[in-house]
């Protein structure tokens, strides 16, 4: 997770998940997340998601999942999300580290920021992750932006 493990494309496509996260509507009980998934090779966005782009309380990575399409038989798509995926959800629901493994379109994720201890103590998402076999990139050029985010928290 060192920072010369990525390149300028990753950080392009770290600043369109910023974008999608700026379009989140803040509220006070939840982080602002912004997420893209893209091909293995890096040449075509397949899907977007941000915080609550869907009703019920939906994370950026599960907005993003839900919106690639179903057609595309993709192996080792790259996702790109401002945030750690949650390893914990409060609300019971099945966690964004749960559904990118599940999905096994996934190979490697790209972070902008870990998950800070505002909600859940102590997410593991990253090593998660990496403990079964997706390859995770902190890019921490971007985190200042990443934390930005969600300066509505503080």
């Amino acid at each position: 997770m060192s920072a010369k493990s990525y390149s300028s494309r990753d950080v392009e496509l770290m600043r369109m998940a910023i974008d999608a996260a700026k379009q989140c509507t803040n509220v006070e009980t939840a982080y602002n997340v912004g997420a893209v998934i893209c091909s293995s090779d890096k040449t075509r966005v397949l899907s977007t998601g941000y915080s609550r782009q869907y009703p019920g309380n939906t994370h950026a990575e599960e907005c993003a999942l839900m919106s690639l399409p179903k057609n595309i038989s993709l192996k080792d798509a790259v996702m790109y999300t401002t945030m750690e995926p949650c390893s914990q959800r409060l609300s019971g629901k099945l966690p964004c580290v749960a559904r990118i493994l599940e999905s096994g379109r996934i190979a490697k994720v790209f972070v902008g920021v870990r998950e800070p201890p505002n909600f859940v103590l102590q997410c593991t998402g990253m090593e998660e992750l990496a403990k079964r076999g997706v390859h995770v990139v902190h890019v921490d050029e971007l985190e200042t932006e990443c934390r930005l985010l969600n300066k509505h928290l503080n």
